[in-house]
Parts: C-alpha cells; sequence; structure tokens
C-alpha cells in the first residue's frame, strides 16, 4: 500500500514499514522494537517506548552517560578545566567529536582546546587511579589556575571504585577553588541523558547560587539546553540583544562558571533541549521562583514565535514593539535569501534522527523550505519528549532510571523570588504557557514515521523503501547512509557548518541542504552490495 505526499512522491505506507521490520526481527526482538515506532495518524493520542535499554546486537546511534555529562552539558563551559579520569580515549572521544565554540571573557580564560585526562594504564587499573588523580588536578591547577575544575569517572574508574566525588573535595580543599566530580560511568542509564540528569545535578548543587551579585534589571533570561553548535548561541545572542533580552547565563554552550554561578537572577528561563536540561529547569524553578518556557530557536517562524513568547512573559508593551520591529526587520531579510532555496528544495523529504529536540526542531525549518519529514525519532529521548509532559506521571521508573540521583529540592526562602505576580503566575500556568512541552508527535505530518532509537537494519530498510533525499543524523551512521547514494547531514556537529539557529542560521542552513540534495555527485554512487554478492543468512526453523 502507498500513499501520496505531493504529486511528485509516491512513498510506502508507514504500517507497512513497521510490519515488514517486524517480520525482518526474532519474535522476541521484533516485539520490544515495534514498541519504539509507530505511524503517526494526528486522529488519537499516541504513545511510543522510550528510555529503555538497547537489545544487544543491535547496531544503535546511542552514546554512553560518561558522554552526556561531559560531552555535552559540562565540557562547553569555557573557563573551566574538565578533567577525565580514565583511558585516553575516552577524553579524546569527548573532546574532539563535538563542535561546542567558545570565546573567553575578559580574563582571558578559555580551555575548550585542551584535552585534559590522566590516561590511565593498566597499573592504575590493578593498583587504583586515586593517586594519579590527585597528581592530574594538582598539575592542572598549578598551570592554568582555572576558576574550577570538574572531574568525570568512565567505566574502569567505577569498576576498580576510584572514587572521584571525594579526591575532588579533598583536592578542592587543598588547592582552595571549586573542584567537583561526576560520578557519570559509561555504562549508568541506558543512553546519554543518564550524563545529562547527572550533570545537571552536579550544576545545581556546585555551581548555581554561588553570586548574588547579578544584575536583576531589565528582561533578562538563561537560554538552557543551547550548547553552541558552530556558533548558534552567538547568533541567538545576537538576535536577543536586538530585542532589548540579555543572556545572563547560557547552559552550557559558551558558557562561563561566573555566568552560570550568577544564573539564578534571571527572570525567565528558555529551554531549547528539553531532554537534556529540563532537570535544572524544574530545579531552578522551585528553589530560586524562575518560571521556564519550551522554546525553539531553529527556522525562521519558530524563532519569531519564540520572540513573541518571551514578549508575552513579560508582558511590556514597549518590549513588544522593539520585539515587533526585530521580527519585521529579520524576516525581511531571511525570506529574500530563503527564496531561491525554497524553490530548489521544494517536495523533497528527509528523514531526522538526531539527540536533543533537533529531531523535532528542525522538522519546521525543512517545512519552511518546502521539504517532507518523512521519518525522525531521538536516540535518548524519554516519552515526554514525544508525547508532551503530561505522560509524565504514567512513566514507570525502571531499575535504571533510579541509579540517577534525584534530588531533594526546597524552596530558598531568602532568594526565592516570583518575577511576575501570583495572580498572572497562576494565569500563564493555567493556559499551559509554562513549565509545558507538549512533544514531537502532536507537530509531525499523518502518514509520517517515529522511530526511537533506530538501529543500522532500520536505517537501511527505511532508506530502501523511502529513498529520502537527505537523512540528518549523527557520525555513527553517516558513512552508512552515504554508501546508498544519499546525503547525509550531521545535526549533532553541524559537518564543520553553521551557525544554523536563527534567521541568518536558517539561510546558512537552507544552503548547506541545497548544496547537498542538489548535488549530481549522488547519482554516479553505486552502493558497493550491488556491484559484488555478499553473502545473506538466514534463521533456523
Amino acid at each position: 500500500m502507498y500513499h501520496e505526499m505531493d504529486d511528485k512522491t509516491m512513498v510506502r505506507d508507514p504500517g507497512e514499514f513497521i510490519e515488514d521490520i517486524g517480520n525482518a526481527y526474532p519474535t522476541k526482538v521484533a516485539r520490544k522494537r515495534l514498541q519504539h515506532m509507530i505511524a503517526v495518524n494526528n486522529l488519537e493520542k499516541q504513545g511510543v517506548e522510550a528510555n529503555v535499554r538497547t537489545i544487544p546486537g543491535i547496531i544503535t546511534q546511542r552514546g554512553c552517560c560518561y558522554a552526556g555529562c561531559k560531552g555535552v552539558v559540562i565540557g562547553p563551559i569555557v573557563d573551566m578545566v574538565h578533567i577525565v579520569h580514565g583511558p585516553i580515549g575516552c577524553s579524546y572521544y569527548a573532546w574532539m567529536t563535538r563542535r561546542n565554540l567558545g570565546k573567553a571573557r575578559s580574563d582571558g580564560r578559555n580551555y575548550l582546546q585542551y584535552c585534559f585526562s590522566t590516561d590511565m594504564q593498566e597499573d592504575n587499573i590493578v593498583f587504583g587511579g586515586e593517586k594519579k588523580l590527585k597528581a592530574a588536578i594538582e598539575e592542572a591547577y598549578n598551570i592554568f589556575k582555572p576558576k574550577a575544575i570538574s572531574v568525570h569517572a568512565t567505566c574502569p574508574v567505577g569498576l576498580i571504585g576510584d572514587d572521584v566525588v571525594k579526591v575532588a573535595r579533598e583536592m578542592s580543599e587543598k588547592l582552595g577553588i571549586n573542584i567537583f566530580g561526576f560520578s557519570c560511568e559509561g555504562y549508568k542509564g541506558v543512553s546519554q541523558s543518564a550524563g545529562h540528569h547527572i550533570a545537571n545535578n552536579g550544576l545545581f548543587k556546585n555551581v548555581v547560587g554561588l553570586d548574588d551579585s547579578g544584575d536583576e534589571d531589565g528582561y533578562t533570561v538563561n537560554i538552557l539546553g543551547e550548547y553552541n553548535i558552530g556558533g548558534d548561541a552567538w547568533e541567538i545572542e545576537r538576535i536577543l540583544n536586538r530585542a532589548g533580552i540579555r543572556i545572563v547565563s547560557t547552559f552550557s554552550g559558551n558558557a562561563s562558571y561566573d555566568e552560570i554561578a550568577r544564573s539564578h537572577t534571571a527572570k525567565l528561563n528558555l529551554i531549547q533541549c528539553h531532554r537534556s536540561i529540563n532537570y535544572m529547569a524544574e530545579m531552578m524553578e522551585t528553589k530560586f521562583g524562575i518560571p521556564w518556557i519550551k522554546i525553539n530557536f531553529i527556522g525562521v517562524k519558530s524563532m519569531s514565535k519564540t520572540l513573541r513568547k518571551i514578549a508575552k512573559f513579560f508582558d511590556d508593551p514597549e518590549l513588544s514593539a522593539r520585539i515587533e520591529k526585530v521580527i519585521e526587520e529579520e524576516e525581511i531579510e531571511a525570506g529574500k535569501a530563503l527564496a531561491r532555496y525554497r524553490e530548489r528544495l521544494q517536495g523533497k523529504t528527509a528523514a531526522i534522527f538526531v539527540g536533543g529536540s533537533r529531531a523535532h526542531h528542525y522538522q519546521d525549518l525543512m517545512k519552511e523550505l518546502g521539504m517532507k519529514t518523512i521519518a525522525a525519532g531521538y536516540e535518548f529521548a524519554h516519552r515526554d519528549d514525544y508525547e508532551g509532559r503530561d505522560v509524565i506521571p504514567d512513566i514507570k521508573l525502571d531499575a535504571d532510571s533510579r541509579n540517577i540521583e534525584e534530588l531533594h529540592v526546597e524552596r530558598d526562602q531568602a532568594r526565592y523570588k516570583l518575577r511576575i505576580s501570583q495572580e498572572r503566575y497562576e494565569h500563564l500556568k493555567k493556559e499551559k504557557f509554562l513549565s509545558t512541552y507538549d512533544g514531537m508527535i502532536g507537530d509531525m505530518e499523518k502518514g509520517s514515521l517515529v522511530i526511537d532509537d533506530i538501529s543500522h537494519y532500520e536505517l537501511e530498510k527505511l532508506i530502501e523503501l523511502y529513498s529520502p533525499d537527505i537523512i540528518c543524523s549523527g557520525i555513527k551512521d553517516k558513512y552508512v547512509i552515504e554508501k546508498w547514494g544519499i546525503p547525509s547531514k550531521q545535526l549533532h556537529n553541524y559537518d564543520y557548518g553553521g551557525p544554523f539557529a536563527g534567521y541568518r542560521g536558517a539561510v546558512n542552513f537552507a544552503k548547506d541542504i541545497d548544496m547537498r540534495v542538489n548535488s549530481p555527485a549522488w547519482s554516479y554512487i553505486t552502493p558497493p552490495w550491488k556491484k559484488e554478492p555478499i553473502i545473506k543468512a538466514e534463521l533456523a526453523a
């Protein structure tokens, strides 16, 4: 069975795709995997399984707990030294594979170009590595004099019992600076999502709220879940500054230690990546009274919608007028530049399998370019990222999730302050403007596919049956995709492109996608399995 996407493209029915996948897997595997796939029908609330262990033997895009903690959330803080206690490969992986750009502040401190590791060897595994870790911390302090140091545990460290939290505390007392450790061994949790949670807890306990000297005047915000890939945060900052909105801190692209320490003085938290940072937003609201809203900086219309949401929160006619002026000017400029790309990309199809909220956000931008998103999914999402926060009470806590500490946060009686009137706060809560996220599924088109934690087999089957014009994904499957003769765009590190956020970022993205989709080179690629015989295996009866 087929259904029509537009007058040019006919694609297979998503239900039939799911059935084919089920027939290919062994019965037990199929029963589990099919719970991670749905055909969007837009008629009723649809649920999808997520945040459970990947089936052994299936190749997926997921990363580990350590990668989520050090590589995603903590690593982009520019003026801290981040030491990895473990084999050198772990440190190199979390340092090399991301493009969290950052600039030094007035003090000149920026350590992002350095890769700090204890480089554990076999004798450290046998006899313990705490002594080596202490020496590494002291050496880093003596050479770089950082404001603070973070220490991150890897799998071998957890297995042999080295206590990075205790060592960090001891060295903090000795050296007189803030040093804190993260027990973020790679095997904790089911994906990098566990590391995000651990990192949020660590920042909240050890940094947020340390400095009360922040200026509370004006329209001040924190941006949560923005990691400045390709310079996104700088483009967002340009636009917000034009509108008269000041960013106190970003969690944590191009972030500084001092800014995070003052972040509790902001009046509003803006959440870009819901999965990696919603914990921080909830804790800051409970302790300091800072409300949060879910926003999207990706795409022209989404950027404008975000600015208007900020204006609605602050409820100031002067700010609203300034924002409308910025929107008008920026949309005109972007619209002129996008016109030629929209004409060339009209009717093209895309699949998006990325972490964070990007698989959701980039669908809006694809739609603006006239493209169809036929399938999308996350690597490490929880059900609320797909279905919305209303399902949180129904999510069962499993053993893996219990491994992650849930901080007990109480109101800070001295510093808790509602940024708007209690009456207005309750009104905005009631109309689901504050502290809510509706998830990805509700915004997807009828007939599209949702596939959580996609495997390489499922990706190849999707290519075989749908033949999308481009797949936006990550490095682990980039070259698998391109061997099929289909361009792949990394949305984890942008393939050294960007920025893609905001108005000018949308133009950059359109140019990049057009260059890939409409390149004649792909028509000359023949997958190797079409030229050479391959061995096929079948399950015995």
